[in-house]
């Protein structure tokens, strides 16, 4: 039945159990055609056209994201986040002028999300290249989150990178992109080296 496939489609969304979508495909069908026809196509569009930026791997409709293809950013910083909510929490908090590196993940060998899933190779290449000299760590003070930060901090040494870390104000087992502005601004303003 129709109906009943549009239900379970709403529930791919995260957070979104049988009855929230239930309520959410009620609401296209009864008030919102138009709305829906729109989140259809705009749906439809994203999907086929937004990739990943080549660079830093956030999302991009071109090979380059408007932050790694501005001449204007600092290239010396580079802060390594675990998703692109994260970044744009960043972004829109601090007053970071620098580039990003998004993992898309943190590392979980339990889950099969090991360094090539993240990335890092292509991390390592930028590094290598010398024009970093400080990667800020931003990953969440999460298990996962912090053995991601050690390694991170491993990898920028090889390169004569500088690692720094966010520092107080997140709380431990937190997620960076559920963190209020204010607590975000003052811990990216007082991030550390790590040891």
């Amino acid at each position: 039945m129709l109906l009943e496939e549009l239900i379970e489609a709403f529930r791919v969304l995260p957070g979104v159990g049988r009855k929230s979508a239930q309520r959410m495909a009620y609401h296209v069908l009864e008030r919102g055609r138009e709305g829906g026809k729109r989140l259809a196509a705009v749906l439809a569009e994203a999907v086929e056209r937004i990739g990943h930026c080549a660079q830093c791997r956030d999302f991009s409709e071109d090979e380059l994201c408007p932050v790694c293809a501005s001449s204007s950013r600092d290239r010396q910083q580079l802060c390594v986040v675990e998703t692109p909510a994260d970044r744009l929490a960043i972004e829109t908090a601090t007053g970071f002028r620098g580039l990003y590196f998004v993992l898309q993940g943190r590392l979980s060998p339990l889950d099969g999300v090991g360094p090539r899933e993240l990335g890092l190779e292509t991390l390592g290449t930028r590094l290598a290249a010398g024009e970093v000299t400080e990667m800020i760590i931003a990953t969440s003070a999460t298990v996962e989150g912090e053995a991601t930060a050690h390694y991170l901090a491993q990898m920028a040494r090889q390169h004569g990178v500088r690692p720094s870390r966010l520092a107080q104000g997140l709380p431990l087992g937190g997620e960076l992109e559920y963190v209020d502005r204010g607590t975000l601004s003052h811990a990216f303003g007082s991030r550390a080296e790590m040891p």
